[in-house]
């Protein structure tokens, strides 16, 4: 199973929380990222999406269908995120747009086995792959990429 981890773009400031919109910089930060996305992912790879708008916005350049899933929104937990994926049982692909520290847990989990803080950047993915569905030692880290990094 490959699960992509992807953290919205930069926010603006302010509440209610599950209202912040994009900045300008996060608004090019989600273009950039999604274009790479785009050239990555296989086709038919489920997308799951936070309810708060900075996560809808962060998506929508990407172009594909997604469903929004409210058991991952802010204050999540890494737990939460993976039970919305069928982590380790599924078998597609599945990309998770969602929120910090939660994002980071799971990345701390499934890579480093068990429960951390890692930071993950505003718009960064992480695309983490499971060879093995019975074996937890089948966990490997295939990319980890930065809106910044990506050459036009």
């Amino acid at each position: 199973m490959d699960l992509i981890l992807w953290r919205h773009a930069e926010a603006e400031e302010g509440s209610p929380d599950l209202q912040r919109p994009l900045t300008a910089k996060g608004q090019k930060q989600a273009r950039r990222m999604a274009e790479w996305l785009d050239s990555q992912l296989p086709e038919g790879c489920k997308i799951l999406v936070s309810p708060a708008l900075r996560t809808l916005q962060t998506v929508e350049p990407l172009g594909r269908k997604y469903k929004v899933v409210q058991e991952i929104g802010p204050g999540a937990s890494a737990q939460d995120v993976l039970r919305a994926v069928n982590w380790p049982k599924g078998k597609e692909a599945v990309m998770v747009v969602g929120h910090q520290p939660t994002l980071g847990q799971v990345a701390a989990l499934l890579v480093g086995g068990q429960e951390a803080y890692w930071e993950m950047k505003k718009a960064n993915a992480w695309w983490i792959v499971q060879k093995e569905a019975d074996d937890p030692d089948s966990f490997y880290l295939k990319a980890v990429m930065a809106p910044e990094l990506i050459v036009k």
